[in-house]
């Protein structure tokens, strides 16, 4: 077993221990909407800055403690559903998705359909989870708020033309969130109601880097937290404080 590595506890070998690949979001704090992207590669041992800082944007509330690889934290708001946080921690990248049958990634792609919905109402069995309706059941997907085909459903809207899985909640604790993505952005100055979001020349060039034998994970933190986690977590060094 290995230990878990927090403030002021040392960790042999974190569960993250073999990405090579980070994408890590900053933010000025826990209730701000906005924050910067950085990606890094590791290489013998030391991370690697690939991308310089690109803007995203974040939940409409800020930030607040999620399920991830990383271990509980004291301090700040916690995750819950609905709640208009971004998760921050560590977490798994998981599948592309997008309105297009293929995408340029060598990650797993999902293509999005028209009964492809994201579940997130607590009580269902496929609570966090992307299911075809036309597969589980209309009445399995009753509730849920998230229809990934967005440009059918909400008059062309075109957010989750490309994306990827954030792996928040793993285990879909009941309440604990659902449907975290990495997608397009509305706009600039528009908020999410828990995904990171961004332009299209950013989702683009992420999904072309993304290698899932280099185990890419998604970091999102507060400064101040980034500055604190930054050695117990064995995290990059960012080009600005």
């Amino acid at each position: 077993m290995f230990a878990l590595a927090g403030a002021g506890q040392a960790g042999r070998a974190l569960p993250w221990h073999d990405a090579r690949q980070m994408i890590v979001v900053t933010t000025a704090g826990w209730n701000t909407d906005h924050g910067t992207l950085r990606t890094f590669e590791r290489r013998q041992g030391r991370w690697r800055q690939v991308r310089g800082a690109t803007p995203v944007t974040l939940g409409a509330a800020g930030a607040g403690w999620g399920v991830g690889l990383h271990p509980p934290q004291r301090g700040g708001p916690v995750k819950r559903e609905g709640d208009n946080r971004s998760p921050a921690g560590v977490f798994r990248i998981g599948e592309a998705f997008g309105y297009a049958a293929r995408a340029a990634t060598a990650m797993p792609y999902r293509p999005l359909g028209a009964s492809d919905w994201c579940v997130d109402v607590s009580s269902s069995p496929y609570y966090n989870r992307i299911v075809d309706a036309q597969r589980v059941g209309a009445a399995a997907v009753k509730g849920a708020s998230e229809p990934m085909r967005r440009d059918l459903h909400f008059h062309g809207d075109q957010r989750y033309r490309e994306g990827f899985v954030i792996g928040h909640n793993p285990d879909a604790s009941p309440q604990k969130g659902s449907c975290i993505f990495a997608h397009l952005w509305k706009s600039p100055t528009a908020a999410t109601a828990g995904c990171t979001a961004m332009t299209r020349d950013t989702m683009q060039s992420l999904l072309a880097w993304l290698k899932p034998q280099d185990h890419p994970v998604f970091v999102l933190l507060p400064q101040a937290e980034y500055r604190r986690l930054h050695a117990p977590w064995q995290l990059p060094a960012l080009d600005t404080p």
